[in-house]
């Protein structure tokens, strides 16, 4: 390469590597991984792909895991205020919750959270107000339990594992147990403060219970395959609020794609980027239920599906 040649390319490398600092960066953080908190992942990158922000373009990325423990949350939280990013997302309540007490005038975009003003992260779904908004993924409680019913009709005692450190979870469980009282059902507490507990929570629900619902409790669906084991081992069905807990062994599950959910929050982190105020746009909410049928784990945990059940599925999983 000759000089004249060799200076115009590293003007252009130059300039390329200055505007790539100069690009917004979007610092996304994550209570823990699990498919369905990937895919929210993978969905707001996507969305902001399919808008012009491309990595290594014209945005910059920050993605850090929290592992499940809140504690590393509320640290990561404090590293991205540090970093001064142009949006922070953060995925699943706890990381919210530590992003929200940590920052100030950074944009937040907070996503598959269930109940935001329970969280208290806004207090209005319609106008969040300062500097915050987001994406929830509150579950239709009537819908789901209906679906239960209707899978193993007998079935009058429901166990759960949850964590009692997780603000939504328990908010769940009470309206879980007020949805009950009508229905002549019971709900059977499981308590696992972290997934390694998750497996001895779910054994201690044999015998007492007839079958098992997971909500979103992201330390559970963490460890999902220690429920799903319990299930298998003592004829116990399995059901969850989680759609991607399908493929890895409960019978059932209606709720939303949460890579669906990735891109709905990306458009609002798109939206703010171009200069949206995002304590003006409203909390979003998906509206489309998809049942997710795992017929070789009802098998597994001696459940005979209904036909009508495998007739409404928008997937059958293992076919």
């Amino acid at each position: 390469m000759n000089k004249k040649l060799w200076l115009t390319a590293a003007a252009g490398i130059l300039a390329s590597a200055t505007t790539l600092a100069d690009a917004p960066l979007v610092a996304i953080t994550q209570i823990v991984a699990h498919p369905a908190l990937d895919a929210v992942h993978e969905g707001v990158v996507d969305e902001l792909s399919e808008q012009g922000y491309t990595a290594d373009d014209n945005i910059r990325y920050m993605h850090e895991s929290a592992q499940g423990d809140t504690a590393i949350a509320a640290q990561i939280a404090k590293k991205f205020a540090g970093e001064d990013p142009a949006v922070i997302v953060a995925i699943a309540t706890p990381s919210a919750q530590s992003v929200a007490a940590a920052v100030r005038g950074i944009p937040v975009v907070f996503t598959a959270v269930t109940d935001p003003v329970e969280a208290k992260l806004v207090d209005n779904l319609d106008k969040p107000g300062k500097n915050i908004t987001g994406v929830t993924d509150a579950i239709a409680l009537d819908k789901q339990i209906a679906m239960i019913q209707q899978i193993v009709p007998e079935a009058k005692n429901i166990g759960t594992v949850f964590n009692p450190g997780e603000a939504n979870s328990v908010a769940t469980n009470t309206k879980i147990k007020a949805f009950f009282e009508d229905k002549g059902l019971t709900l059977v507490e499981a308590p696992a403060t972290k997934s390694s507990e998750v497996l001895a929570a779910a054994r201690s629900l044999v015998g007492k219970a007839d079958a098992i619902y997971i909500t979103l409790d992201n330390t559970v669906v963490s460890a999902m395959e220690g429920v799903v084991q319990v299930g298998e081992q003592n004829k116990l069905p399995v059901f969850a609020a989680d759609t991607s807990s399908v493929e890895r062994g409960a019978i059932a599950a209606l709720g939303f794609d949460y890579y669906d959910v990735g891109r709905a929050t990306g458009k609002q982190v798109a939206d703010i980027l171009k200069g949206a105020n995002p304590g003006d746009i409203p909390v979003g909410h998906l509206e489309e239920l998809n049942l997710f049928i795992n017929p070789g784990a009802a098998a597994k945990m001696g459940v005979d599906l209904p036909q009508e059940v495998l007739d409404s599925a928008a997937e059958i999983v293992g076919e």
